[in-house]
């Protein structure tokens, strides 16, 4: 599909889940029970999935969407698209047994950086979580960084998670 500037496909996940509400939930009353939206940008890498499991332990919490989102510089490549599809099935049957949220799935074509600060404007998402390689500040700042560009250009709060070899450094 096309929307403007960038073309994506939304990735079928309701196959996964019935909808329906828990009981735990019905306990819940006004914010909680509405639920937020978090978004998570993931890859095929370490440490996206570092941030995806962040994320689903330490932010979402039950009636909250969780929008899983993939930047590809094509999207017209199927073999691409079916690994990803993969990969975020298997990330929503997780945040479902972890957290009990709902997922949506997305994946867009284009410029990761701009892409991912434009789904986040469209979703209004009360986070946006994002992992890192951690390269440091010079090679970041020479190479650029992904996770800088969203967090100066993106107007929802991002969360930095860095990756699990930096240990018990805080998040950004």
């Amino acid at each position: 599909m096309e929307s403007g500037e960038h073309r994506w496909k939304e990735v079928n996940l309701s196959a996964l889940f019935k909808k329906q509400l828990e009981p735990e939930l019905e306990r819940e009353t006004g914010e909680r029970r509405r639920g937020r939206d978090i978004m998570v940008s993931v890859d095929h890498g370490p440490q996206s999935k570092h941030a995806f499991d962040w994320a689903i332990v330490h932010l979402c919490r039950m009636a909250d969407t969780l929008h899983l989102v993939h930047v590809v510089p094509n999207s017209d490549d199927e073999v691409l698209f079916g690994a990803t599809q993969a990969l975020m099935e298997r990330l929503a049957i997780e945040a479902y047994e972890v957290a009990m949220v709902q997922t949506v799935a997305r994946i867009i074509e284009g410029d990761i950086g701009k892409a991912i600060c434009r789904e986040a404007a469209r979703i209004k998402p009360a986070a946006l979580v994002l992992g890192t390689r951690g390269r440091g500040i010079i090679k970041s700042v020479l190479q650029g960084s992904v996770s800088q560009y969203c967090f100066n250009h993106c107007s929802c709060p991002v969360v930095i998670v860095p990756p699990k070899e930096a240990g018990d450094l805080s998040v950004i």
